[in-house]
């Protein structure tokens, strides 16, 4: 699957993208100071910006049952949809803990958690694996908490540009 491929599905302009992407821009701003992407134009203008973005940009929240027991992905632009090499609909359908091997879950829990504290960190890296068994390492990581604007928990995301295939 390649980015254009997944581009032409416009997935950007849907609703239930529309509106995590705007929480991502928001709640990044708010934590770090800066933005992920410039927030001119309209919600649509600001999602397709994020969508097509050069970087990955993944988020996750509530599972099935509204709680955070095994949260959901509920986000990935493009360049997250080529890495992980999923559609769209597969991808919002899976368990955030499975972009994780087994063996690298435990490091994954602690990450999620120390964001849970302190609000983000900006200096992760790890291993993580594709739908199709590709593993990878990420490196500089940003995650961060989503909050919306009441200041509810709404999730976790996470933005990178460097990555390294494992054989």
């Amino acid at each position: 699957m390649t980015i254009a491929r997944i581009d032409e599905q416009h997935c950007w302009g849907r609703p239930e993208w529309i509106t995590p992407a705007g929480l991502l821009l928001s709640s990044f701003a708010n934590l770090l100071g800066r933005e992920l992407v410039s927030r001119d134009g309209s919600p649509l203008d600001q999602a397709q910006r994020l969508f097509q973005a050069p970087f990955v940009v993944v988020s996750h929240g509530p599972d099935a049952a509204g709680g955070w027991a095994d949260p959901i992905l509920n986000y990935g632009n493009a360049a997250a949809l080529a890495l992980w090499e999923m559609t769209p609909e597969q991808f919002t359908q899976t368990p955030s803990r499975l972009t994780a091997e087994p063996m690298h879950r435990d490091e994954r829990a602690r990450l999620l958690e120390r964001t849970r504290r302190d609000g983000y960190v900006d200096d992760y890296s790890g291993v993580r694996i594709s739908a199709t068994g590709t593993r990878f390492r990420i490196e500089r990581a940003i995650v961060w908490n989503l909050t919306d604007a009441e200041g509810n928990h709404r999730g976790q995301a996470a933005t990178f540009s460097e990555w390294t295939q494992i054989p």
